[in-house]
C-alpha cells in the first residue's frame, strides 16, 4: 500500500508566514508540519510515498527530506504548477498508483494523534472500487464537509454537505482519505466548482451515492493546522510524538 500526501496550496490564512515558506514546512515544535504525516504513515507500514508540493518551496522539500531514506521511507515528488483543489491535486498522483492498487491520501496539514494501521486495515477489507474516509467530532460543524449518514447502513455515509449552515451531525471529514485507482476515473469526470477547482467532496459524493463510502471516526487529537492559532495548538498538543 502507497501514500500520497497533498501539501501544495498557497496558506492564504497563515499569511505572511506563507508568503516565504509553504505552510506544511512551517515548524510544529521543533519539527516541520509535514514531518508529522510522513510519520504517521510510516507507522502504519506505508513507506513509499508521493508528496504534491508547489514549486514554491520545491528545493526546500528536496534539500529537508531528500529521497527519504533518513526518515524511514520512500519518496517521489509531484508539483501541483497552480491550486486546482484538493482533487487536482490528487490526480498527479495517477502514475503512482498502479492498477487496482489502494492507497492513503493525507492532507499536508491534517495533524492528529490516531494510529493509521486500524483505519487502513479496515479499508483492505472493502471491495475494489470503494472509499474510505475518517471523521472527527468537532465543536462547530459548519467549518468542514459534514457526513450524513445511511440510516439503513450505518457503517455508510449517504451523502457530505460542505460547510452546511446547519450542520445535520456534530461530525467533520478529515483531510484523511483512502482509494484504490478507481478515483482518478471520477477525478476526470467531476466539473469544477463555482470556485473554478475541483472538489473532493464532490469525489466523495460519488462513492457515497453508490453506496460505496464507509468511514472510521478519530479517537485522539486532530486539527487541520491552517490558521495562527491552531498552528500554536498543534505545536503543544504533537509535542514528544516525534523524536
Amino acid at each position: 500500500m502507497k501514500g500520497v500526501i497533498l501539501a501544495g496550496g498557497t496558506g492564504t490564512r497563515l499569511y505572511p508566514l506563507t508568503r516565504l515558506i509553504n505552510k506544511h514546512l512551517l515548524p510544529v515544535g521543533k519539527h516541520p508540519m509535514i514531518m508529522y504525516g510522513i510519520d504517521r504513515l510510516r507507522q502504519a507500514g506505508i513507506d513509499e510515498l508521493l508528496i504534491v508540493i508547489n514549486k514554491h518551496s520545491a528545493g526546500l522539500y528536496t534539500e529537508y527530506l531528500g529521497g527519504g531514506a533518513d526518515h524511514g521511507v520512500k519518496l517521489t515528488y509531484r508539483i501541483q504548477e497552480k491550486a486546482g483543489g484538493i482533487a487536482e491535486a490528487l490526480d498527479l498522483a495517477t502514475t503512482f498508483i498502479l492498477p487496482g492498487e489502494k492507497f492513503v491520501v493525507l492532507l499536508g496539514d491534517n495533524l492528529f494523534s490516531d494510529d493509521l494501521k486500524p483505519y487502513v486495515d479496515r479499508y483492505m477489507q472493502q471491495p475494489a472500487g470503494t472509499a474510505r474516509v475518517l471523521l472527527k467530532e468537532v465543536d462547530d460543524a459548519r467549518r468542514y464537509g459534514v457526513p450524513v449518514f445511511d440510516p439503513q447502513h450505518p457503517e455508510r455515509i449517504s451523502y457530505i454537505e460542505e460547510k452546511p449552515s446547519q450542520p445535520k451531525t456534530s461530525y467533520c471529514v478529515t483531510g484523511i482519505y483512502m482509494y484504490d485507482d478507481h478515483v482518478f476515473n471520477l477525478i476526470r469526470n467531476i466539473a469544477p466548482s463555482a470556485r473554478g477547482e475541483l472538489e473532493i467532496t464532490d469525489v466523495n459524493n460519488h462513492y457515497a451515492s453508490a453506496g460505496g463510502l464507509e468511514y472510521d471516526i478519530l479517537q485522539k487529537y486532530w486539527s487541520d493546522a491552517g490558521t495562527f492559532d491552531s498552528l500554536q495548538e498543534a505545536a503543544v498538543r504533537m509535542k514528544g510524538q516525534l523524536p
